[in-house]
Parts: C-alpha cells; structure tokens; sequence
C-alpha cells in the first residue's frame, strides 16, 4: 500500500490532523512545528497527542512528517539568525521526542554570500549542537531547487553536511520532485540514473520521505514554484514511475501542491489510481 499524504495545518491538532488525513484518503501527513513564517510554538497538549497516537495505530498512520518554519536559517551570516534556528530546532526536536520515531524536515538554508562550503560548516555545527543519542526523531535535509544563495541545491552538499554530522545515524533526506528538477536532476527522462546517482553521492539508505510536487517551471530552472499532479513541467506520468520505483514504492509520499483538502483528496486518489 502506498504511504501518501499531504501538508495539514497543525492549528487543531494531531487527532484532528490524523482525522483529516484519513478523511481524505491519506494514511500519513505533514504539519508545520510551529508558524511557517514565525517563531512561537502552541503549548503541547498531552491529551490530543495521546487521542492520535492511539488514532495513529488503528488507522495505520505509521508515520508523520514536521516541517521546520521557512524562516529558519542555520547558515545565515548574522549570528542571531544562527542562534534563532538553533534554539528553534532544538525546541522542535524536543517536542518531537512525545511522538517518537517521526521525521523532521527542515531547509538547510541560504549562506547569503558566505560561500556554500561556510554554509555547510554552519549548518553541520547547529546539527551537532541539537542531535541527542537517545533521540527517536530522524532529522532530515530537503533538497533545493538552488535560488538564490541556498545550500542543498545539489547531492553534494547534502553529502558535505552529513559527513560532518557526530551523529550522522540520526540524520536523513526528504527529496523534493519539484526541487530536484528545477535543480536540474532530470527525474522526467533519466530517474534512474538520478536515483543512482543519489545512492553513489548520499547512500539511499539516507532517503526517508519524499515531497511529490510538480513544478510550474521548466527543468533546471532554479525557482521552486509547486504545481499540482500533473499540471507542471514533470508531467503525470513521471510521477507514476516515481511512486512505482522499486528502490522509491515503500518511502511515504507527501503532497505540497497548492490545493484545498478536496484537491489533495483528487491527487491522493489519482496516486492511489496509478500505483501497481
């Protein structure tokens, strides 16, 4: 069965989230920390996190994905940005440990003129500030489309920032479709030679979660722009061979297309429609 969901505000909690998702078709989801585009995080609720992961169980939710807010920036070159992500992550990891053994998802960052290697020695130090041993929580790099100044834009970097990590077994990817082929990974015409690729420069053994997005911009455009299924640049039948690849099939899909709940309904469907 495919693990598919798609993005649901946290503004109601996990058993409403959980509700919602099931509501849809989905038997997974994702959900912000805390305001994408802020910084305060609602008081945790011991009673809905208990209602969900009982939900959770038998639902068969086997897995849910957080997203750090967009406004973070490990690498940025004003320290108190730096101190920010830092307390921020730290925050969300914590939190994370009462629903144990989930992802985390967060942008690796912008080094705004620093250079991508000083971006990546930043990025790396937060991560080894923040990561525990005993943690259940696996934390994990998402690929970028590469505008601007941002650090992931390519296998590389994220391999740079991983090898400096102590506790790198707590540490993953979430590939983006929509990122990776503005970046100019060609998942349309070659996606085994980019998957193969992945697993030469990463290891697929790093690959946990997928953000399934269509893009509304051509290949190696760099813009980060999502598209709906099917509507965009990569087209309905890439993203059939991407959920029914062999080394992909069993990673849970997340859809971040710009939809109401009635769309993510129609596109889970449409996936659910095409997987063998």
């Amino acid at each position: 069965m495919i693990k598919i969901g798609c993005h649901l505000s946290s503004s109601k909690g996990f058993l409403h989230m959980g509700q919602e998702a099931v509501s849809i078709g989905a038997n997974t989801f994702q959900f912000f920390t805390r305001n994408p585009r802020g910084s305060k995080a609602k008081p945790l609720d011991m009673e809905d996190i208990h209602a969900f992961r009982q939900f959770a169980e038998e639902h068969g939710i086997p897995v849910i994905l957080a997203h750090a807010p967009y406004t973070l920036n490990p690498c940025s070159g004003t320290e108190r940005t730096r101190e920010f992500a830092f307390e921020t992550m730290e925050d969300d990891l914590r939190r994370m440990e009462y629903l144990p053994g989930n992802y985390y998802n967060f942008h690796p960052g912008s080094h705004v003129g620093q250079g991508s290697e000083e971006g990546v020695r930043q990025i790396a130090e937060v991560l080894n500030h923040i990561l525990r041993p005993e943690q259940t929580t696996t934390v994990l790099l998402e690929t970028m489309a590469g505008k601007g100044t941002e650090v992931g834009r390519c296998f590389e970097e994220l391999h740079e920032i991983i090898e400096r990590v102590e506790l790198s077994s707590h540490v993953g990817v979430c590939l983006d479709t929509c990122h990776v082929y503005d970046a100019g990974y060609d998942i349309v015409q070659n996606l085994d030679g980019v998957i193969a690729e992945f697993d030469r420069i990463i290891g697929l053994d790093r690959l946990k979660a997928i953000h399934i997005n269509d893009s509304k911009n051509p290949f190696e455009s760099h813009k980060d722009r999502h598209e709906r299924i099917g509507e965009g640049a990569l087209g309905l039948e890439a993203f059939v061979r991407i959920i029914n690849h062999p080394k992909l099939r069993e990673l849970p899909f997340y859809l971040e297309t710009p939809n109401e709940l009635a769309g993510y309904a129609r596109e889970i469907e449409l996936l659910k429609e095409n997987y063998i």
